[in-house]
């Protein structure tokens, strides 16, 4: 599955864009929201999800980089979100949040930054739909993969794997036509591209040739 990033796409033909990823082979539309405490960059708040929402035709995968995320989990289901992500290291009381997000009718994910191992995730696994693996340090979009994230994903499935989880695997961050392929056979569900789409000549022909990759 393919995620386009909308971070890199361009915020004047905003509308534009999102029907470009309607007409794709894309699955979803991935959200990121930034909010400069728990990252360093500010990207977009609910108004303009908001907006997205009104336009877009497949589901809006919301990944909150956001500090006490659990403080807005109505909000973004309001919003439009249909998948809600929040990250390990900012949520005191992750199960609890799952919870709430799943109860609010959305699919529950998890983050995971690039110094994060993912055995952190074992008491938890099968009560979450996505693990959001970053191959970056978020915050900021353009950035060159992690190789280790090969590893990561490896660790990931088979814990899948072993505890009969349902959890998806999506990897954030540096995914280009160079590395999609082996991120596929390590085990990676669905793969977020920002600038390997918005920036490319072609979007259309990206999102396909990272679909069939």
């Amino acid at each position: 599955m393919i995620a386009p990033s909308v971070l890199a796409a361009d915020f004047a033909n905003l509308q534009r864009d999102i029907e470009m990823v309607n007409g794709s082979e894309a699955a979803w539309f991935h959200i990121d929201i930034m909010d400069g405490i728990f990252v360093p960059n500010i990207s977009f708040g609910l108004p303009v999800l908001k907006a997205i929402k009104k336009h877009a035709q497949k589901p809006l995968d919301v990944h909150l980089m956001i500090a006490k995320p659990e403080r807005y989990i109505k909000e973004f289901k309001n919003a439009g979100a249909d998948i809600l992500t929040v990250h390990l290291e900012a949520s005191t009381h992750l199960h609890r949040t799952i919870q709430e997000i799943r109860s609010e009718g959305m699919l529950a994910g998890v983050a995971l930054n690039p110094h994060t191992p993912v055995e952190s995730l074992s008491e938890i696994l099968n009560d979450i739909d996505v693990v959001c693996l970053m191959s970056v340090n978020p915050g900021f979009g353009g950035q060159s993969f992690i190789p280790r994230t090969f590893d990561k994903i490896q660790i990931l499935k088979e814990m899948i794997t072993n505890s009969q989880s349902k959890a998806r695997i999506e990897i954030d961050g540096g995914v280009n036509l160079e590395n999609a392929s082996e991120l596929k056979n390590k085990g990676a569900d669905v793969l977020v591209a920002g600038n390997a789409v918005f920036k490319s000549e072609s979007p259309i022909k990206s999102i396909s040739m990272l679909n069939k990759s």
